[in-house]
């Protein structure tokens, strides 16, 4: 075996054991971070500085997009200015793995004077950041991976660990769910499966409908002109309600069985009566499989009341690539 393979197999099991001694060493003090962090009326305001510094802006990220407002704070121009950004009902969550980091230091003075309360994430809590903190969450004595154990690595590793798991356990005590999540994610595949059929429906003039009065030809006529041309009308009765569902393949069968003449043939006698219809609050990805369930290309979107509102085709959930 290539000696450098041994060597990587090293340092990845050192970080592991980082994260592990950090797994054993949650007790009461995690929870009372967890508690004030759900009990804040303003923001978690992150910061460190270097390799530390970038932990912080993940963490802050990780809040921010399930559910507790967050921002990234950092050290060197916190105080040229920066400082103002943190106010009386946020929570600073330092980030330094000696509690010795200068920059750090000099802000703790100014953040305390407001009544900003200072969670931190370090080596240990007799540390000047440690002592100065209202909460420690200690990383205990941690060896660095790598050749010398100088660059930052299981430290910032077992940092990343520890704020992850302060920042998705809070998520559960905001009950901040898929649905939640995706409002923040719109562009992520997780985003378009939890779209809903409203955010994807045909409706206005896309969304072909006759009154069950009209004719065949009025249906192919409507079916014809709508935009998109979806190959596909609902059928109403007077107060709006779906009725029946008519499409391409159901004129062909009526072509096969010798439809004589178009114009006089009622649309009640032709479409389809009691089609399937959706709910406008469902899944996407939910829609998906019912359209492939039933082998149909479009479904009527209806209200509670059974109204129709509009039309859900199969082309515009492919083009989502959630399938």
């Amino acid at each position: 075996m290539d000696p450098r393979i041994e060597r990587a197999r090293q340092i990845v099991e050192c970080e592991a054991v980082a994260v592990r001694q950090v797994a054993d060493g949650l007790g009461e003090t995690f929870l009372s971070a967890l508690d004030l962090i759900l009990g804040l009326q303003g923001r978690v305001v992150t910061t460190g500085m270097g390799k530390a510094g970038f932990i912080a802006q993940k963490i802050s990220a990780t809040l921010a997009s399930t559910g507790t407002s967050s921002i990234f704070l950092h050290p060197a121009e916190a105080i040229h200015g920066d400082l103002g950004r943190v106010e009386p009902g946020d929570l600073l969550l330092a980030f330094s793995k000696s509690g010795e980091t200068a920059e750090l230091l000099v802000m703790l003075p100014h953040v305390k004077a407001n009544g900003v309360p200072m969670v931190s994430i370090t080596q240990e809590k007799s540390s000047t950041l440690g002592r100065h903190s209202d909460l420690v969450l200690e990383l205990g004595k941690i060896n660095e991976a790598g050749p010398h154990g100088l660059a930052p690595s299981a430290s910032t590793t077992a940092m990343l660990a520890l704020g992850d798991a302060l920042a998705l356990v809070v998520q559960e005590g905001r009950n901040f769910g898929p649905e939640d999540f995706a409002r923040f994610h719109p562009g992520g595949d997780l985003g378009r499966r939890l779209m809903k059929v409203s955010e994807l429906m045909r409706s206005g003039d896309r969304n072909p409908c006759i009154q069950d009065t009209c004719t065949v030809m009025e249906a192919i006529e409507v079916m014809t002109c709508t935009p998109g041309r979806p190959g596909a009308t609902s059928v109403v009765d007077s107060g709006g309600k779906l009725v029946g569902f008519f499409t391409d393949g159901d004129l062909r069968r009526l072509i096969e069985h010798g439809l004589s003449n178009p114009r006089e043939r009622r649309i009640d006698d032709a479409m389809t009566k009691g089609p399937r219809s959706i709910a406008p609050d469902t899944f996407a990805l939910e829609a998906l499989g019912l359209l492939h369930q039933s082998a149909i290309d479009q479904m009527p979107v209806v209200d509670d009341e059974g109204r129709l509102i509009g039309l859900l085709d199969v082309q515009d959930l492919l083009n989502l690539k959630i399938g």
